[in-house]
């Protein structure tokens, strides 16, 4: 007689409806997988038979028993382990072994050859898709219990083993829907690196600030040993917490990716992500195969560091493109279709040459002009344009080292940055930031004076503002007038904006 449970596959970062179908019938000893399923899944049928024979029950291996397992959509790709739960479920339902009510629940798991479940991976879009689709228990490996648990309105039902989850089936033994307090996860953290570490800079501190208030791109110059790297690591610490929504988010991308701690079910921090010069694009911005996500989505809603910036590769570089415009990306394969958040804030670092002292007033730069040139070349007008806020960061003086600055220290900044956010979520009506405003936004929020207008106008006729560094402008202006607490734009902030906005050569 054959048997139908539910269980779900990934597709990215979300979840889909799988029905795992089951006949078994008399016949010569045969089992197979229908459905498009990947290695891992063609082996279940040996994990399943151990697992089953270790609580109790004779295996299918070892009768005269045709089992035939169909994962429908048979055009959808299955890839993963976690179907070892539903398949040994769904044939002691077909071989008439136990007896439940599949009807409302889905069965997620990887069986040891002893029965024992496996924790698995992508559990919060297992959970959501759960409650999306109706269905009102989640049974899974108990060890994921905790993760599964933060989507609400949801009954989480965890495991250590088959024999478990066939006892609760069939109402032999009570489990209790888990339940945690998100609460718990939210305790304030302590950053390993504060700005008040970094001495002096005081004008990159304040570029720093307008980049965390806004969410807006910026790039550092300076010599080597100068301060670049230890600002970048301070930013996290300036940066307003994670509302639960978008925790719930990073988590996801974390979960699916097998990167989520165990002990830590839910991201309550932005992520801070500094890949190698050496990443290669599939890397940065995901790809492979099977597609998995890159560091741009590992950094979604957070820092993407990258250090030596004109070391990474030209087409590593020019890949970050689109994400940095639009904050997405999709990856386009032969057979599939892929598109993964990206909304993060790019902080890049560089030398102005290779040795590291053009421009120095104090040391001889050993770097010839092709050199220099070449090494400013790997960073393109169409990659540069998407920055907002451009600063040097010099070499400093004895005193400014030994000197102390309270009034920049990371709790201070980070007031004025969530009072930023703040006004930006009541403008908005959500998480979104000043740098994600579309051009109707930007008419709409960011009008100036006819004395502001004029000084705009001068930038763009002259040919030194770009359509899109003219509204890119005009958001980094609106980021500083949120930090003063103005409603409008004023000339002071709009010339502010525009000093971060070049380069120096």
């Amino acid at each position: 007689m054959p048997s139908k449970v539910f269980s779900a596959a990934l597709s990215g970062l979300e979840a889909q409806l799988i029905e795992v179908e089951v006949d078994a019938s008399y016949g010569l000893r045969h089992f197979e997988i229908v459905g498009l399923p990947d290695k891992a899944v063609q082996e279940a049928k040996e994990r399943v038979g151990a697992a089953i024979e270790s609580s109790g029950f004779k295996s299918p291996h070892h009768q005269s028993t045709r089992v035939l397992v169909s994962l429908a959509p048979a055009d959808l790709k299955k890839e993963g382990s976690f179907y070892d739960l539903p398949i040994a479920l769904a044939y002691l339902l077909a071989a008439e072994k136990i007896r439940f009510n599949p009807l409302d629940k889905i069965l997620l798991g990887e069986l040891a050859l002893d029965g024992r479940l496996r924790p698995i991976k992508g559990v919060v879009s297992f959970a959501i898709a759960c409650k999306e689709k109706g269905f009102s228990e989640l049974i899974l490996p108990k060890e994921n219990r905790t993760e599964a648990s933060l989507v609400k309105g949801l009954k989480v039902i965890g495991v250590e083993n088959l024999g478990e989850a066939i006892a609760y089936l069939e109402g032999k033994k009570e489990i209790s829907g888990f339940k945690i307090d998100i609460k718990d996860f939210f305790q304030a953290s302590k950053y390993p690196v504060d700005l008040a570490y970094v001495k002096g800079q005081e004008s990159a501190k304040r570029a720093l600030e307008i980049a965390a208030a806004g969410s807006h791109n910026i790039m550092m110059t300076g010599p080597p040993g100068a301060g670049k790297s230890l600002l970048a690591k301070a930013i996290p610490s300036i940066l307003p917490r994670l509302s639960f929504a978008e925790s719930l988010e990073v988590t996801k991308i974390y979960s699916v990716s097998g990167l989520l701690p165990q002990k830590k079910p839910l991201i309550n921090l932005r992520p801070f992500r500094s890949p190698h010069h050496t990443s290669s694009e599939v890397s940065l911005i995901g790809g492979g195969n099977p597609l998995r996500a890159g560091e741009i989505t590992l950094s979604h809603r957070g820092i993407l560091f990258l250090d030596e910036f004109p070391e990474f590769h030209r087409d590593v570089l020019e890949s970050l493109r689109q994400p940095l415009e639009e904050g997405k990306i999709t990856l386009l394969r032969a057979k599939q279709c892929l598109t993964l958040p990206a909304r993060f804030t790019l902080v890049a670092a560089a030398n102005p040459c290779p040795c590291g002292f053009h421009g120095d007033p104090e040391r001889e730069c050993t770097c010839t002009p092709s050199q220099i040139q070449m090494y400013r070349r790997k960073l393109s007008g169409p990659l540069m344009d998407r920055l907002d806020l451009f600063i040097p960061v010099p070499a400093l003086k004895y005193e400014k080292l030994t000197s102390a600055d309270k009034e920049n220290s990371s709790a201070s900044i980070k007031q004025r940055v969530e009072k930023a956010r703040k006004i930006q979520q009541d403008r908005f009506s959500g998480d979104k930031t000043n740098s994600e405003m579309e051009i109707p936004e930007i008419k709409k929020y960011c009008s100036i004076d006819s004395k502001t207008e004029n000084l705009l106008r001068d930038y763009v006729d002259s040919g030194k503002l770009s359509a899109r560094g003219y509204h890119r402008v005009l958001k980094t202006a609106r980021t500083i007038a949120d930090l003063d607490n103005s409603e409008n734009i004023r000339q002071n902030h709009l010339s502010e904006a525009i000093s971060y906005r070049f380069r120096q050569n």
